[in-house]
C-alpha cells in the first residue's frame, strides 16, 4: 500500500459518521460502489443542502487545495461540480442529470481516479421515508484502462465515498 493510499485509510477511520457501505462488484476494468444512510430531513430540504451547501460539508481532506478549495454544485444539466481556489481551478464531476429531491447524477473521475484515466457515473438517489425523513444512497459506478490493479484501491474509494456521505448526513443532522 502506497503511502498516500496509508494515510487516507487512517483519515477514514476518524469519518464523522458511518454510512452503510458496500461494493457491489469490480473487475480490473471498474467497479461499483453503493453507500447508504438515513437522515431525519425531507428530501427536497437534503436535495438543497447536497447542491447549495456543499462547500459546508464536502471533506477538505478531500479537496484538491486543503481549506482553501472552495466548492459548489450547479444543478443543471452541463453544470460543474467545481472547486476553486484563487486562480486555480478543477472540475471533479460534470452534471447529467437534475430531478430535485429525487435524484443528482453526475459523470467523472473523482480525485486520483480522474489522473488515472477512470471515469465514472455517479448518483446521488434520495427517497422519503414513512417518518418523513430521507434515505440517501450515494451510488457510484467507474471504469476504464489504467496500468494500476483496480483492487487494490476499490475499497479505499468505498470508504471515502461513506465518508463523504456521513459528512452530508452530519451537515444535514445539525439544528
Amino acid at each position: 500500500m502506497t503511502e498516500r493510499a496509508l494515510l487516507l485509510a487512517l483519515l477514514l477511520l476518524a469519518a464523522v459518521r458511518p454510512a452503510a457501505a458496500e461494493v457491489l462488484d469490480q473487475s480490473s476494468t471498474g467497479f461499483t460502489l453503493s453507500n447508504t444512510v438515513t437522515v431525519a430531513v425531507p428530501p427536497q430540504q437534503a436535495f438543497d443542502a447536497l447542491v447549495d451547501a456543499v462547500d459546508q460539508w464536502w471533506p477538505k481532506d478531500h479537496s484538491w487545495w486543503g481549506q482553501e478549495g472552495r466548492f459548489r454544485i450547479e444543478a443543471r444539466a452541463g453544470g460543474c461540480f467545481c472547486e476553486r481556489s484563487g486562480q486555480r481551478e478543477a472540475q471533479h464531476m460534470r452534471v447529467i442529470f437534475v430531478d430535485p429531491g429525487k435524484l443528482l447524477r453526475l459523470e467523472g473521475g473523482l480525485g486520483p481516479l480522474q489522473g488515472m484515466g477512470l471515469s465514472g457515473v455517479m448518483d446521488w438517489r434520495l427517497a422519503a421515508t414513512d417518518d418523513g425523513g430521507t434515505t440517501i444512497t450515494l451510488w457510484y459506478r467507474a471504469g476504464g484502462y489504467t496500468p494500476e490493479p483496480l483492487g487494490d484501491f476499490v475499497a479505499i474509494v468505498d470508504q471515502v465515498q461513506a465518508q463523504q456521505l456521513g459528512a452530508l448526513a452530519s451537515h444535514l443532522d445539525k439544528p
